[in-house]
């Protein structure tokens, strides 16, 4: 099974992420409103430390190697939320996650406050849809000596889908992952510090969707690592006609397909049945 990077180890501050073969990151959403998991770790309108914990706890023993936290809904139609109100959310959950499971945490922001915060609380990695392109964000995450992940997007989250055209999609994605890895390297992170994301449901149709995922290798030619999410997405939906808590096999479809043209990292909500997708991968293909 063939990853597409530099090196086969992402250094992820005190933690060392292996990624000679793909690897499982767990979502856990802190928001209210996320499409398919907002809301889980609230008690009527307060957020719950405990349960987003507990839930933690559980990914790692069903084998997620980076837990990715987020504060901000980036499904499509959402609304931005304010600077204090994404470090209230996303702050105490870091650090409780570090200090008490040692985990792996990754940090799905576009914010530089939010950035800089996690990475003195612990955070591993910065996960963000708008790859460094908010202000502040680019220097913040500079600064974190953390490695990056690059997402592509067109347009915003309230208007993402509303009418997304290209010429060539995977074209266009590579040019502008490649301009964002220009930004990166003239800010002075060093290449084995980026990861690419192409950004599955992010401004795509449904074709759109299809030829990345059918094209994912010339991404990965790029020479970086590739994180992929398409758990529970609305392709699924269009595929398969299901309702987001009946997308299991659709999305584990995707992540096999996915890990099979060189995805390094898997981003899911069904941690243990992605986890046995890829050993089952990892077996046949050693």
């Amino acid at each position: 099974m063939q990853i597409s990077s530099r090196s086969s180890q992402l250094t992820c501050g005190k933690h060392v992420l292996d990624l000679s073969t793909p690897v499982v990151m767990g979502i856990l959403n802190t928001t209210p409103d996320s499409f398919s998991d907002g809301g889980s770790y609230y008690s009527g309108n307060t957020f719950s430390l405990d349960l987003a914990l507990r839930r933690a706890e559980q990914m790692l023993a069903e084998g997620a190697k980076i837990i990715d936290v987020g504060g901000e809904s980036t499904r499509p139609g959402s609304a931005t939320v304010s600077e204090q109100e994404e470090l209230d959310r996303v702050i105490p959950v870091v650090e409780a996650l570090v200090s008490k499971l040692d985990a792996l945490v990754s940090v799905d922001t576009s914010t530089a406050s939010v950035i800089t915060e996690s990475a003195k609380k612990g955070a591993g990695l910065i996960n963000d849809v708008r790859a460094l392109q908010r202000e502040g964000a680019l220097v913040a995450a500079a600064e974190t000596n953390l490695p990056i992940c690059l997402m592509h997007m067109q347009g915003q989250p309230d208007t993402m889908q509303q009418s997304p055209e290209y010429s060539d999609v995977v074209a266009e994605v590579v040019g502008f992952l490649r301009a964002r890895i220009d930004a990166c390297l003239a800010h002075n992170m060093a290449p084995a510090r980026i990861v690419l994301d192409p950004g599955f449901g992010f401004g795509k149709t449904l074709a759109h969707n299809l030829a990345l995922l059918q094209r994912l290798p010339e991404l990965g030619d790029l020479g970086y690592p590739l994180l992929v999410g398409m758990s529970r997405k609305s392709m699924v939906a269009q595929l398969l006609n299901r309702p987001v808590n009946e997308r299991l096999p659709g999305s584990l479809a995707l992540a096999l397909l996915a890990a099979q043209r060189g995805a390094a990292i898997i981003r899911v909500h069904d941690v243990a049945a992605t986890s046995d997708v890829l050993k089952v991968l990892s077996a046949v293909t050693e």
